[in-house]
């Protein structure tokens, strides 16, 4: 049965799902809610804030390419909301490209961006498509920190860190230890080099006096996103949660994964990384309250003669989350993106232009720009971008500020 609406919602009965489908009332788009489990997800959106006033409809599927494809049928966008999505991304991911539909998700998991990338993007370039994952606070937020920084002529080499306050949830969490699992890489001089397992390191935040312990494990789709950016050579990525005795528990989740886990056979290791996670974080956290849930983005972007700095504070990177889903949703049901195939948020839509959406929404503050800040910059003819993307289409890497 096709769909009649524009969005899909798959996975809505999630955490991360309910703020999509809470910011995707706020934008006045229709949705399918779906799931596995259509009573458990129509009771989820029943306790959304003002869901009576949204134009929705809930449905239940089997996660096969088949059933999806049905789903997704007749819709715009589905924004994926299940996962770990190296395990179940590409089936959702096929069946949106047989439907047509443009792909979000939430990932923060550097091996399927790379899947994403390499398997998918040329095939949803060629169909006028964008797969966009990690539309999401990680890292979409700091991709708008890096975006600003390359604002500035002549800087090539980005150093970026994003950490935030609060709990994941249990898919998160599941996410997390899937993370542990993987190979996680920087750029150096545009090729992928890869993190020593288990990497950590203290870091100075800006405007904390205290170090903080971040990991490679967020390495994110940085690397991904930029592989082929003219603009870009190098590109490092930390990150993690501000609670430091959670960080030195992931750490030492990591150096158990390392010695016990992955010596393990296929069946045994996602047996023993399913007990550890439903040991770590087997509830629902609390919706963020912006006194507790801060989140903080720094890029420092440099060249042989210039260096910038940018820091973005912000709050509740679970809605921001839901708000770049909704935000893109939107922009993908209205109009066509500035980029197809493989891109992020920034790419396909503008930085400048998603700042302003979690801006509008109180979720992201004013970001601090220093150093050799270019006023005004020169935007680039697209034949001097070069082509970053299968379709060619350029990604709007260096826009004039409006």
């Amino acid at each position: 049965m096709s769909s009649t609406k524009p969005v899909v919602v798959y996975g809505a009965s999630g955490y991360t799902g309910r703020l999509v489908c809470e910011y995707l009332r706020e934008y006045n788009v229709p949705f399918i809610a779906a799931g596995r489990d259509a009573n458990l997800v129509r009771q989820v959106m029943e306790r959304v804030p003002g869901i009576e006033t949204a134009d929705y409809e809930v449905r239940q599927v089997e996660h096969n390419v088949g059933a999806l494809t049905e789903l997704f049928k007749g819709a715009k966008v589905v924004c994926n909301m299940v996962g770990p999505f190296i395990t179940y991304g590409p089936t959702c991911a096929e069946a949106a490209l047989a439907a047509g539909c443009h792909y979000l998700d939430t990932t923060g998991e550097q091996d399927w961006c790379m899947v994403a990338d390499e398997q998918f993007g040329e095939r949803y370039a060629a169909k006028g498509l964008l797969i966009s994952p990690s539309a999401a606070h990680q890292f979409s937020t700091s991709d708008v920190a890096v975006h600003l920084a390359l604002e500035t002529p002549g800087v090539d080499s980005l150093d970026v860190i994003s950490i935030w306050g609060g709990m994941p949830t249990k898919a998160s969490t599941a996410t997390i230890f899937t993370i542990l699992m993987a190979d996680h890489h920087y750029l150096e001089q545009n090729q992928y080099v890869k993190y020593p397992p288990a990497a950590h390191f203290e870091v100075v935040l800006p405007g904390q006096h205290q170090t903080s312990l971040v990991m490679s494990n967020w390495s994110s789709p940085h690397p991904v996103w930029h592989k082929r950016n003219p603009r870009v050579a190098n590109c490092k990525v930390l990150g993690g949660v501000f609670n430091r005795a959670v960080m030195e528990q992931v750490v030492g989740m990591a150096q158990m994964v390392e010695e016990k886990i992955k010596p393990l056979s296929p069946d045994d290791q996602r047996k023993a990384l399913a007990e550890v996670a439903s040991q770590v974080q087997a509830g629902m956290p609390p919706r963020e309250n912006q006194r507790i849930n801060r989140s903080l983005d720094s890029v420092y972007a440099t060249g042989a003669h210039k260096s910038v700095s940018v820091v973005i504070r912000g709050a509740c990177n679970y809605k921001q989350t839901g708000l770049y889903q909704a935000f893109s949703a939107h922009q993908l049901v209205h109009g066509r993106p500035r980029a197809v195939g493989f891109a992020s948020v920034c790419q396909a839509f503008g930085h400048r232009e998603a700042l302003a959406a979690q801006q509008y929404f109180g979720l992201l503050g004013e970001p601090v720009l220093s150093g050799d800040v270019s006023a005004v910059p020169s935007p680039v003819p697209a034949s001097t971008l070069g082509r970053l993307n299968g379709a060619g289409v350029p990604a709007g890497v260096l826009q004039a500020v409006r």
